[in-house]
């Protein structure tokens, strides 16, 4: 069973919001930047940096990481996964990162992030900021900011939708796993 959890409008409270917190904790922004986890999660970065530059004027840097190589399931993933570089723009020694994904799940992805992260030099700090928090973790991972939390099964997926992925924003629970067919 589909459901729709979320629509344009939630998404947008969402993201002023957390962008919101950000500012409270960052009053001083001049080492604080954003890095997008491929692919939506550079989409959730950038859509954050236009909010902050709307309630301040400042524009941070948006770095885009490619997590594919550092999967513990690459070959789950894709027979021939499609490896692009990290485009990260900026040197992240002694940085204030702020990783920002979709979904948070198992915590696998954001351990990858944190490896990608790794081998690019050593940030002042990494926090995470993701759109939904499902539970579910297999790796002890914890976001700093939360668009939404939703419970779920374990066999459920949610999907953000995103307007330059997806031709839409809504965040969607598929009860029980797939989406199912549209009736004709």
């Amino acid at each position: 069973m589909k459901k729709i959890i979320a629509n344009q409008a939630d998404m947008l409270r969402s993201l002023d919001r957390m962008a919101h917190q950000i500012l409270e904790n960052y009053s001083d922004t001049s080492n604080l930047c954003l890095i997008g986890i491929k692919t939506r999660g550079v989409y959730l970065a950038n859509r954050l940096q236009e909010r902050i530059k709307k309630f301040t004027g400042i524009t941070l840097p948006v770095g885009v990481l490619d997590i594919t190589w550092y999967r513990d399931d690459l070959s789950k993933v894709a027979e021939d996964p499609q490896i692009k570089p990290s485009s990260v723009g900026f040197d992240i020694k002694d940085k204030n990162l702020i990783v920002v994904d979709d979904v948070l799940y198992t915590g696998r992805t954001v351990r990858s992030a944190l490896d990608a992260i790794t081998d690019l030099g050593r940030p002042r700090k990494v926090e995470l900021l993701v759109m939904v928090d499902r539970g579910h973790r297999e790796i002890p991972v914890k976001a700093d900011y939360i668009g939404r939390e939703v419970v779920t099964a374990d066999d459920d997926i949610i999907h953000v939708h995103l307007i330059e992925k997806d031709g839409d924003d809504c965040i969607v629970h598929n009860i029980g796993g797939q989406l199912e067919r549209e009736s004709k």
